[in-house]
């Protein structure tokens, strides 16, 4: 009965199967260590954010550029504090509120943006603490550029004036007469009552939507390798009826059954 699997079409469909099968399963697997390495980034840079609060601070240019190793780790500058800019739809503690960015203008001859701390409301340049006047020292965390689409950073435009929606060079260099380090710092203790801004595990690092298109791909791959031995057992069980049914005389044996789904 089972003679037919030896014909040149059961040939064809036995042979796309074997390949099919073991690659939705690499897919999959590949896909699924993916996310596990995303989770594994997440953790490990949640980790060296919370261990970086304890360590000593370094000067900034040894810590320069940012990436993930050593990106929330603590550094410091001097200088004189310069233009101020506010940073409008920043949420802290499930409140809405906006980040006071003040550029800190080093021996360099960069500015380091700084923030200084959060105020809850709305944007309101009288209600932000003009910065200290001197020189000053300034510890904290140091944090990368951030990107439009980034956790809490907002990508709309027409702010306005004395306002960005994204702390980078990319977005500063415009709106203010300073050449700027590419990265900033929040401060360890925010700045004349205002509240300090955590520091953030690097873009990319975290469980963001990629990490979990990985999962979502994952789960695509082995359902495609279920079907694939679904149809594989339907069209078995087509071609055994019909067999069973060419011997008992009720279909022509010529007029084989043509695998549809």
């Amino acid at each position: 009965m089972y003679r037919f699997l030896l014909t040149p079409r059961w040939w064809g469909i036995n042979v796309f199967v074997l390949l099919a099968i073991p690659f939705c399963v690499f897919m999959g697997s590949w896909q699924l260590g993916r996310f596990e390495d995303r989770v594994q980034d997440h953790r490990a840079a949640t980790e060296q954010v919370a261990a970086g609060r304890d360590e000593a601070a370094r000067p900034l240019d040894s810590m320069l550029p940012v990436d993930k190793s050593t990106a929330g780790r603590r550094v410091t500058a001097s200088g004189r504090y310069g233009e101020q800019l506010l940073v409008p739809g920043r949420e802290l503690d499930g409140r809405r509120g906006f980040y006071v960015l003040t550029l800190l203008r080093t021996g360099s001859g960069k500015a380091l943006p700084v923030v200084r701390g959060w105020l809850p409301g709305a944007a309101d340049a009288a209600k932000a603490p003009a910065p200290p006047a001197g020189e000053v020292t300034v510890t904290g965390a140091l944090q990368a550029s951030e990107a439009p689409g980034d956790d809490g950073v907002s990508a709309r435009g027409g702010l306005p004036a004395g306002q960005t929606a994204a702390i980078s060079s990319a977005s500063l260099v415009n709106l203010v007469p300073y050449r700027l380090y590419d990265a900033w710092v929040t401060l360890d203790k925010g700045d004349a009552g205002m509240k300090a801004v955590p520091a953030r595990a690097p873009s990319g690092s975290g469980l963001d939507l990629k990490a979990f298109q990985n999962l979502g791909y994952t789960g695509e791959w082995f359902v495609f390798a279920g079907f694939v031995v679904f149809m594989w057992f339907r069209l078995l069980r087509r071609e055994i009826e019909f067999q069973r049914d060419a011997a008992l005389g009720l279909v022509p044996e010529d007029r084989a059954p043509v695998p549809s789904a």
